[in-house]
This record gives structure tokens, C-alpha cells and sequence, in this order.
């Protein structure tokens, strides 16, 4: 099952959660990405997956769900998202793991989040598929990525102070494994990928460094959370959220629609459900066995 796969952007030993978001004046960004999440998701379900959880920034955000997966590339992001969360008594589950071969048996999750991810995914349709085979048939889908199409990249274009054009439809790789996308581009990638648009919000409207300074955090805000519901007109802002609901019909995994364990597949051979013992996944169809380190089920390794 396992072949080639594209590049990935590796945030092992990376201080991005106390950098970026603790000490790096984003006050403003993570409320607004708040609100725009609160009224995208599901109020309430049983399974949901955050792909790309890094440090578990959002997952407080989840207290509707019964049980919440946070997957990651980087086993270090999943530590810190240990020590900021807990163990939750079983109710976080850490999967360490490659967002191009999702290592779950397919259509288990009630709602799938992916956010301030896709920007470092060079083979975006290939992620998407994915996440439509993980998702049961009718669930949501939430996504947030970085718009090509924005104002100050318009802005830029017509005063010749940038080369690439913010209106057509190809990503915009601006530095290694950091891409834009056209608004038109990411609804056709969902679109083939079995998934409806339900609706678009427009996010981080202000971010701008001395406008931050300027103006309370808390006025930005509330402007935010007013335009945010544009996004169904246009998207001109530099994130924008989208809710699809997942189409078609995913054979379930097993016939128990309703089952309590998470049911991993084996990235290599595709095989599921994996045997949990002590210490490793097994699978018993090619003999491959994932390790269990601390709690975080280790998918970036193997041993036969």
C-alpha cells in the first residue's frame, strides 16, 4: 500500500507552539480562528480527528466530543500536547503518523479537522482523499487554508511588488513546503475528493502586525467575527475555514457501527484492524509491528 509520498514538514524539536502562539503575539489570530471553529463544527459526537494537532492548541476546543484523536508527524508536538492536555483517562488518543497514509481503518470519525495544515501539503488532493476514507458517510470536515486570492497579495500584484499572480489557480510555494491556495482551487480538490461545500468563512482579516498594535485585540475581534460570514460571497482574507460534509457511501470498517476501539490500518500493507498488545500494533497481515511509546501510537517507524 505504502509507496513514494511527498515531502513532509517535519516540526520534530521545533518551539513553534511557545514561538508562534504563547510568546508570539497571535492573541488575536487564535480568538478569531476560535469563533470561526465553534461555528463550523458539530455541537457534539463520538470520534473526531485533528490532523496536524502539533502541541493540541485546538484541542480544548473539542469538548463535544466523546473522544478526540490528535495526529501528527512530529512525536515531539505530541508530547508537549501530553503535558498541556493530560492523558484525559483515555479520552485523547496520540497517533504519531503521516497525513498521506492515515493509519485508520476507513469511515470511523464523526468529524475531521485540518488546521494551519494543508499549507505544507505539496499533494494536497492526495491528504484529501484520506480524509474522505477515515470520515463515515455524512460527516464533517473541516478545513482551513491559506488564501492565495487575499488582499495584500492583490495589492502587491498591481503595484509589481511581487511576481507571482494572486488569480490563478496553482499553489504558490513561497518557501519550502509553505504553499497558498486559490480559493476555486481547494472547492474542486474537495469536490472530486467526495465532499460538498457547506459553508465558507473568511478569517484573520487583520493580520497586520502594526494594525495589531494599534488597535485592542478584542476590536479586531469582534470586526472579525463580522466578516467572517462573507466567505460565502468572496474570500479575500489570508485563511479562510471551510465546512464540507463528506459524500457517497465508505464501506464501514467492521459491521459495528458504533465501535468503542479506534481501528488502526497498517500503512504499509493497508490491513485492519491492527492487534493492540503491551507494547507495539501488530499487523497480522504482513507481520509489521508499530511501537507504543508513552502512550503515543508510533506510526513514523516499524519492525517486522
Amino acid at each position: 500500500m505504502q509507496s513514494k509520498k511527498p515531502p513532509v514538514c517535519d516540526y520534530e524539536g521545533s518551539d513553534y507552539q511557545r514561538t508562534f502562539w504563547d510568546e508570539g503575539e497571535r492573541t488575536y489570530e487564535d480568538r478569531v480562528e476560535a469563533i470561526a471553529l465553534g461555528r463550523l463544527l458539530p455541537k457534539s459526537g463520538r470520534l473526531l480527528l485533528d490532523i496536524g494537532a502539533g502541541a493540541g492548541r485546538n484541542a480544548p476546543r473539542y469538548g463535544g466530543f466523546e473522544r478526540v484523536v490528535l495526529l501528527d508527524y512530529a512525536r515531539s508536538q505530541l508530547r508537549l500536547a501530553q503535558e498541556r492536555l493530560g492523558r484525559g483517562e483515555g479520552r485523547y488518543i496520540f497517533v504519531a503518523g503521516d497525513a498521506y497514509c492515515l493509519p485508520f481503518a476507513p469511515a470511523q470519525f464523526d468529524a475531521i479537522t485540518m488546521i494551519r495544515t494543508l499549507h505544507h501539503m505539496a499533494e494536497p488532493r492526495l491528504v484529501l482523499t484520506q480524509v474522505r476514507q477515515v470520515l463515515r458517510d455524512g460527516a464533517i470536515f473541516i478545513l482551513e487554508y491559506p488564501n492565495k486570492r487575499n488582499l495584500k497579495a492583490i495589492l502587491r500584484y498591481i503595484l509589481r511588488r511581487q511576481g507571482w499572480n494572486p488569480f490563478t489557480e496553482e499553489p504558490i510555494e513561497f518557501a519550502r513546503l509553505n504553499f497558498d491556495f486559490h480559493p476555486r482551487a481547494v472547492r474542486l480538490w474537495l469536490e472530486e475528493c467526495g465532499f460538498a461545500v457547506e459553508r465558507s468563512l473568511t478569517v484573520s482579516h487583520f493580520r497586520l502586525g502594526w494594525l495589531k498594535r494599534a488597535v485592542p485585540s478584542s476590536v479586531l475581534v469582534a470586526l472579525d467575527a463580522l466578516l467572517q460570514w462573507s466567505g460565502d460571497w468572496g474570500q479575500f482574507s489570508p485563511s479562510v475555514f471551510v465546512r464540507a460534509r463528506a459524500l457517497g457511501t465508505m464501506p464501514p470498517a467492521l459491521d459495528l457501527p458504533c465501535s468503542e476501539k479506534l481501528l488502526f490500518r497498517c500503512p504499509q500493507c493497508g490491513h485492519f484492524p491492527l492487534e493492540e498488545q503491551a507494547t507495539t500494533l501488530l499487523c497480522k497481515a504482513c507481520s509489521r509491528a508499530y511501537p507504543i511509546h508513552d502512550g503515543i501510537y508510533d506510526f513514523r517507524e516499524s519492525f517486522p
